[in-house]
């Protein structure tokens, strides 16, 4: 997949799960997962129904997506030493090139961190994050705070924390068989209907379908 130079695509969703391989050039990545700065050689993993939004830099980029198991995408990050021989396997073979990729991923050192990252990885570990209160451990305006995360990540940090509830909503309801009302408390939402509205949502789907897919 080719992408012009400075081109943007705006926050999206992807209904499965898949590997990014860049194969050239570099883009910002700025999603569910947090910020990624993506050079030649970097692998993200993209869990389903998650969404992100990009910015190629002045070469553009080339990027090849493998899909993957959902299970499988939870290392998120990494490199892998030769792109272009994954690139020549996938023509012939795109399972094979996958099961290549986490033989040879390797992890990548994270990049240095500013304000809009640090809260989306508070939001991601603690989706009942007080935003006020982060900002004012930080000196920040929250009205600050709101429009620059919303610049960098395309939505409101209350969108971001509503999206991230429902992420983990979603990953419990697939995956245990806890009654619907107690999940919907034990992530934040104010009831069981509150809980299914956002999933459907996100996942276009009900909860009762999430588990029928899982079983």
């Amino acid at each position: 997949m080719r992408h012009a130079p400075r081109e943007t695509l705006p926050r999206h969703l992807h209904d499965h799960a898949f590997a990014a391989v860049v194969l050239s050039g570099g883009y910002v990545e700025a999603g569910d997962t947090g910020r990624h700065r993506m050079e030649a050689g970097d692998v993200l993993l993209h869990q389903a129904w998650e969404s992100h939004l990009d910015r190629f830099d002045g070469r553009g980029a080339e990027v090849l997506v493998l899909e993957i198991a959902d299970a499988d995408a939870h290392r998120l990050q990494g490199r892998v030493a030769d792109p272009d021989a994954l690139a020549r396997m996938a023509e012939r073979d795109r399972g094979e090139a996958a099961r290549r990729l986490f033989a040879e991923l390797r992890p990548k050192a994270a990049a240095p961190a500013d304000w809009p990252d640090l809260l989306a990885r508070a939001l991601n570990d603690d989706p009942g994050l007080c935003l006020g209160a982060w900002a004012r451990e930080r000196g920040l305006h929250l009205g600050s705070v709101s429009r620059g995360f919303r610049q960098v990540f395309g939505m409101a940090p209350v969108s971001y924390r509503l999206v991230q509830r429902t992420r983990r909503a979603i990953a419990a309801v697939r995956d245990s068989p806890e009654p619907l009302s107690l999940i919907a408390q034990d992530c934040g939402f104010a009831d069981q209907a509150h809980m299914s509205r956002a999933i459907q949502t996100l996942a276009r789907t009900t909860p009762a379908g999430l588990r029928r897919l899982a079983a």
